[in-house]
């Protein structure tokens, strides 16, 4: 199992794993950063999440998801906060993310 000090670091290495593209998070998707592809939570999977804990601020833990779209033939990385999911998501979207 891989392991990471950082987030950086994380990312760094899942880079040079093909996962390239840069998602952000909408309400009901997930979109690549230059809107090429929008992605329903259908059409990827998660292959790999790492949480980073920083300290014990809330506002300072992350988690790092690598993405995969068979559908698409992209890989890429969505990086997102504890807690921050709450209402601003659908349901579909929460549960694939958890």
């Amino acid at each position: 199992m891989e392991a990471y000090e950082t987030l950086s670091e994380a990312m760094a290495a899942l880079k040079i794993q093909g996962y390239t593209i840069d998602f952000n998070l909408k309400q009901s998707c997930i979109q690549c950063s230059n809107d090429r592809y929008t992605l329903a939570p259908d059409e990827f999977k998660i292959d790999k999440s790492f949480r980073f804990d920083v300290n014990e601020d809330p506002s300072d833990q992350s988690v790092l998801y690598a993405i995969s779209s068979e559908k698409h033939h992209i890989k890429g990385l969505l990086v997102g906060g504890y807690g921050i999911y709450s209402d601003s998501i659908t349901n579909e979207l929460l549960e694939k993310l958890k």
